[in-house]
């Protein structure tokens, strides 16, 4: 079975545009469980623009599925992680003012400092993920730092998709079996969304778990947006009546 965990950055996102706590983030992550995910993933940045440190606290208190925490493993964000002890972190090397992730790891030009770094998150017993492309010198790479995971970059999947180039899931299936062929655990994520997620699945071998946060918040919206305007109708007239 391929888990399905959430982002809920862009919950987070939206409750802060407006300040206070409404979408209440803490409840979200709760109904989202309840709805039949597999666990949560949040990736607070050094800004804290959506997920904050304390949202990071507090999450553990209602996560009943898996916790997984994304990021860049600058000084603070170990800090973070090694206090809340999530089920599982995911290491990302995004720089500080990214939009959003847009590259994996070299992982033999950062071997020292990644196995630095999860060696620490392995002495917390952390389950570590590295996000990476589907080059197999750098999958190799995660192995040898003692990652337990790779998250495979799908952005590329998802924009030959979009075009129909349908053959780019190539590498990825074959970037799998590499991984799973050396005793790495394979994540993905990144624009993987209700239109290409049911091929991905279904082609790539190994995959233990799926991250997707962005999408399902833009395609709820639409999905759900119909359903809450005639509710709105609904109490407007009966309230003329």
């Amino acid at each position: 079975m391929t888990k399905l965990s959430v982002n809920i950055n862009k919950i987070a996102t939206i409750r802060n545009a407006r300040g206070g706590n409404n979408p209440n983030l803490i409840q979200m992550a709760k109904d989202i469980q309840s709805y039949g995910a597999n666990g949560i993933t949040i990736h607070p940045r050094p800004d804290q623009r959506h997920i904050t440190y304390i949202d990071a606290r507090t999450l553990p208190d209602v996560i009943t599925t898996e916790f997984n925490i994304e990021g860049n493993p600058i000084e603070k964000f170990v800090e973070l992680v090694c206090n809340v002890k999530p089920d599982q972190v995911t290491l990302v090397p995004d720089s500080i003012d990214a939009l959003t992730s847009n590259a994996g790891w070299d992982t033999i030009s950062n071997r020292s400092f990644l196995k630095e770094v999860i060696t620490e998150f392995k002495n917390n017993n952390i389950r570590t993920s590295i996000f990476i492309d589907t080059n197999h010198q750098f999958i190799e790479g995660a192995k040898d730092v003692g990652a337990d995971r790779i998250e495979l970059y799908t952005e590329s999947y998802a924009v030959n998709f979009e075009k129909n180039n349908l053959n780019e899931i190539k590498k990825y299936i074959d970037a799998s079996s590499y991984a799973n062929s050396i005793g790495l655990g394979v994540n993905a994520g990144h624009d993987l969304n209700l239109e290409n997620i049911n091929f991905f699945v279904k082609e790539i071998p190994f995959l233990e778990e799926v991250s997707i946060g962005h999408a399902i918040v833009c395609e709820a919206l639409y999905l759900g947006m119909e359903n809450v305007i005639n509710m709105y109708l609904e109490k407007i007239n009966n309230a003329l009546k």
